[in-house]
């Protein structure tokens, strides 16, 4: 089985960096599901993208314009965000933020670099 372990100490850990004003860590996962921690700056992007996973989105702080499928939504620290699989999404960070994104399954593509990233479908 593939999985983190069972404490995730972030002080321990390093941003990943993503570029374009984006980093990760992961938080948690195992093969049913995955918890990471995505910081964003000012004007940063998470290019449209979609995936068969189903993904929950907390935004901890700062401020985002999500889109989900068309529909554009403002979301602030303290709101909830719910991408059904499949759904065409992104984010543009209006003010610099924290969200928490649990996927399931896990993000194998995450985890090996094989996949869709926060930048759009990787070709």
């Amino acid at each position: 089985m593939n999985r983190s372990e069972e404490f995730i100490l972030t002080q321990n850990m390093d941003w990943e960096e993503l570029g374009g004003g984006v980093s990760r860590k992961f938080l948690g996962y195992d093969n049913q599901i995955m918890m990471v921690k995505v910081k964003f700056e000012k004007g940063a992007v998470g290019s449209p993208h979609h995936h068969f996973h189903t993904q929950a989105t907390y935004c901890v702080e700062g401020k985002f314009e999500f889109e989900i499928d068309g529909k554009k939504q403002i979301v602030n620290g303290g709101d909830g965000v719910y991408i059904p699989p499949n759904a065409l999404h992104g984010a543009v960070c209006l003010e610099a933020g924290m969200l928490i994104d649990v996927f399931s399954p896990v993000r194998e593509d995450f985890l090996d670099g094989s996949g869709v990233s926060y930048f759009g479908d990787k070709d």
